[in-house]
């Protein structure tokens, strides 16, 4: 809910998806594997969050939900890719 809420300005939120997996939660646009915007891992004792800037995933350290907001622009950026 918060990376859709960061993210509303750029994109409609109806189009913005919750796909679980077992090692992961992915955030995805339309529903589509093919339109990542980030994935979540909290399964470890490390917690991350997976940014796409093109093709490659960057995975950074969070240790509150709370800094998911510190990344508000690079999600703003990935979901304006497909705001079309």
């Amino acid at each position: 809910m918060i990376v859709k809420a960061i993210v509303r300005e750029t994109i409609s939120p109806k189009r913005i998806f919750m796909r679980d997996q077992k090692s992961y939660c992915g955030i995805l646009i339309d529903n589509n594997n093919r339109k990542p915007l980030a994935r979540l891992w909290f399964n470890r004792s490390v917690k991350y969050i997976g940014l796409f800037d093109g093709e490659a995933e960057e995975r950074l350290i969070v240790d509150t939900l709370d800094q998911i907001y510190e990344y508000s622009d690079r999600l703003k950026a990935g979901a304006a890719k497909y705001a079309v």
